[in-house]
């Protein structure tokens, strides 16, 4: 589970990045919304994967002690996509709807390219 908790300390210094990258689009380009919408999109991807790593921490600790396995968490994180569709839908003048989509997906994509680094790395 150690090794679970390094990713997502490497994920968090890359989405602080991210971000600031997001707010100097936002702040000097057209395209506001769009990149409003990416911010806003990799906040809640960033809170999802955070809920995932606390639940799996959960369920390896349930395992080890041979208790019952909770739930993943898969229900509080789909309500959590639907929150910043929500917050999209809700405010277009400020936030792109595909841009926040996208966002959302960045914090696994980032995992995924990281995982398949590590192992040509160490292959």
């Amino acid at each position: 589970m150690l090794e679970l908790h390094q990713i997502f300390a490497k994920q968090k210094k890359i989405l602080f990045f991210l971000l600031a990258f997001f707010a100097l689009g936002w702040g000097f380009t057209s395209y506001k919304t769009v990149f409003a919408g990416l911010a806003v999109g990799v906040l809640f991807g960033h809170y999802n994967f955070w809920i995932l790593v606390r639940r799996m921490e959960r369920f390896d600790q349930a395992l080890s002690e041979g208790k019952r396995a909770p739930s993943i968490g898969s229900g509080l994180r789909f309500a959590s996509g639907i929150a910043a569709v929500a917050v999209a839908i809700t405010w277009p003048k400020y936030f792109h709807l595909v841009s926040v989509v996208i966002g959302l997906m960045i914090p696994y994509v980032l995992l995924l390219v990281d995982r398949i680094v590590f192992h040509v790395k160490n292959q």
